[in-house]
């Protein structure tokens, strides 16, 4: 499908990855409770430097370059031909700025809020943003699993340590579902380099698959990225998980780690196995229809605002699916445009949530009401990030589902329109939630001692709020750069490899 040649600029994706790693090492080999201040600065300058070193990827991005960029490939393992190989093209470009961006977000978010073990909160999530942007680039079949799955292990410690009273539990239960979901794609990646030879994924990509072969694998990777997306009905976990998850680890969680099940789909599941993935689309469309309007219904009836959001994080993530199942461009960008609103979208929701808990340390909706007399600029914020939670015309939230619905209802009308009943679902219980924490009279005391934004507070949810603001009104930078890879993604699913 896609031809690439190694990169002659710097090894920018490889900086990406083992900048964060490394200055996640030396916060947890040099940062003491003792002298949390100076382990606070250093992984906030780690975070800094990471991202900075991913907007290199934005600037020198060919839009109209087909095939793998910033390609780098060195032996790793010789003896069973394993490559250290990396590359990105419009599928992930804007994922791996996305990781680093959310990272230094979340350092920002734990300034004052954690205040025990800090070093190895801060290194375990930049440990664990290096790990999950090694997903997005990794070129060799067993390199990618071996990013896949690390991403559990410092998202395990996270929850299990930073997270609420039955954070043990939560974090089992998480690294249980994911982990065995993943067994399957191991035996796949192991078939697969017996048919080609080879680990690289790009020959995957060609290998002639009878239609049996092709099934099995696509089930086996479909074992693996529907439960970290997650889809119905192996979304049990998440709920759950984002409850007991400390505000940092559910943002992560919510804005970059669904991404890795949605992002596999559109490198392994699709152009390894079209035959497949054609005679399964109604399958995997029933599913996300399902995720898209029943998860949407489950979230109207939450009392917890956590809940809530991670129960609307399923029904957005059903609209990622959905677009990449019914095979047209206008969906399939219209679901990487989702991905990359949510990862805005609802890591800020859970952020906002975070910021009433560490005051009013309850989640519970009932225990709000009249927020906005005592935080008028938070209440800005938590109204403008529900209106795109809702996909409000002008936010990002709008512009990844419309596009969806547009390109769903070109391959059947009724799939569009049960599709278009999430934007009722989402404003329903988004302004149901906002209604009842937000406005109103002051509820009780909790509510009544209550201090609006800090500085820094303030400028964690700017920035977000810009973000989402500026992919909303001006999608255009987003959508030209992956364009010319979704055709060529649509090309190749739409050609049968049976031999």
């Amino acid at each position: 499908m896609m031809q690439s040649t190694i990169s002659t600029l710097p090894p920018y994706l490889s900086l990406a990855i083992w900048l964060p790693i490394i200055f996640g090492m030396i916060v947890l080999a040099v940062g003491r409770d003792s002298n949390a201040g100076f382990t606070r600065v250093l992984s906030l300058l780690g975070a800094l430097v990471s991202f900075v070193a991913t907007i290199p990827l934005i600037t020198n991005f060919s839009n109209a370059a087909h095939g793998m960029q910033f390609v780098e490939k060195s032996a790793w393992i010789e003896r069973f031909n394993i490559w250290y190989s990396l590359g990105i093209d419009g599928l992930s470009l804007w994922f791996v700025p996305l990781t680093a961006f959310i990272t230094v977000i979340v350092v920002i978010s734990a300034w004052q809020v954690i205040q025990k073990r800090v070093a190895q909160y801060m290194g375990a999530f930049l440990i664990l943003s290096g790990l999950m942007i090694g997903v997005f680039t990794a070129m060799d079949g067993l390199l990618f699993y071996f990013f896949f799955e690390a991403t559990l292990i410092p998202m395990y410690i996270i929850i299990g340590i930073w997270g609420g009273d039955n954070r043990v539990y939560a974090s089992f239960k998480f690294f249980l579902y994911t982990f065995f979901g993943s067994l399957l794609t191991l035996v796949a990646i192991i078939y697969l380099y017996k048919v080609t030879g080879s680990w690289d994924i790009l020959m995957w990509h060609k290998a002639p698959l009878t239609m049996t072969e092709q099934v099995c694998i696509f089930l086996a990777f479909f074992m693996a990225f529907a439960v970290k997306v997650p889809m119905f009905p192996v979304h049990t976990w998440l709920p759950d998980v984002h409850v007991e998850a400390p505000t940092g680890g559910s943002a992560v969680l919510a804005a970059i780690m669904l991404k890795l099940g949605a992002y596999g789909f559109i490198r392994f599941s699709l152009p390894i196995t079209p035959d497949a993935s054609h005679y399964l689309s109604g399958f995997v469309i029933t599913l996300s229809l399902i995720a898209v309007i029943y998860i949407g219904l489950v979230a109207l009836v939450q009392k917890d605002m956590k809940k809530l959001v991670a129960y609307s994080s399923i029904a957005h993530m059903g609209f990622v699916t959905l677009g990449f199942f019914v095979f047209n461009e206008m969906a399939t960008q219209g679901a990487i445009m989702q991905m990359i609103s949510h990862g805005f979208v609802s890591g800020a929701m859970f952020l906002c949530i975070g910021v009433l808990y560490d005051q009013a340390h309850s989640r519970q909706i009932a225990d709000y009401g009249g927020v906005v007399n005592k935080m008028p600029r938070f209440a800005a914020f938590f109204i403008l990030f529900s209106m795109a939670n809702c996909g409000l015309p002008a936010t990002s939230g709008f512009v990844g589902e419309f596009m969806v619905i547009l390109g769903a209802t070109q391959f059947n009308f009724w799939i569009g329109l049960l599709a278009a009943t999430a934007l009722i679902f989402g404003a329903a219980y988004s302004l149901w939630m906002a209604k009842r924490v937000i406005f109103g009279k002051v509820s009780n005391h909790h509510v009544a001692e209550l201090v609006d934004l800090n500085g820094r507070e303030f400028l964690m949810l700017g920035i977000l709020a810009v973000a989402t603001l500026y992919m909303g009104l001006y999608p255009a930078p987003f959508t030209d750069t992956m364009q010319t890879s979704v055709a060529d993604l649509l090309a190749h699913v739409a050609h049968s490899k049976l031999p």
